[in-house]
C-alpha cells in the first residue's frame, strides 16, 4: 500500500513539474512550486515509512523547511517584479 501511494505522489509531483515549466504566469509558477514541495515532502515521508528508516525523515524535514522559504523569497522578489505591484 505504501509503495502504491509513493507512486502516485511521484506522478503527482512530475505533473506539478510541468504546470512549474508552463506556467503561464508567474503566480500560477508559484503555487506550482509549492504543492511541488507539499507533496515532495509527502513522498519523502512515505518514502521513509515504507523503508523503515528514520534518516529518510529529517531529509524530509529539511525539505519541508527549504519549501517554506519559497514563498517569503516570491514575496520579496518575483511578486513586485512579476505582477506590477509594490514600490517600484
Amino acid at each position: 500500500m505504501l509503495w502504491t501511494l509513493a507512486v502516485f505522489l511521484l506522478v503527482n509531483v512530475l505533473v506539478v513539474l510541468l504546470r512549474v515549466v508552463r506556467g503561464p504566469t508567474a503566480s500560477d509558477r508559484m503555487v506550482a512550486a509549492l504543492l511541488f514541495g507539499t507533496t515532495g515532502v509527502a513522498f519523502v515521508l512515505v518514502l521513509a515509512e515504507a523503508l523503515g528508516s528514520p534518516a529518510v525523515r529529517d531529509v524530509a524535514l529539511v525539505l519541508a523547511v527549504l519549501a517554506a522559504l519559497v514563498p517569503v523569497v516570491f514575496a520579496r522578489v518575483g511578486w513586485s517584479e512579476d505582477s506590477g505591484g509594490g514600490d517600484s
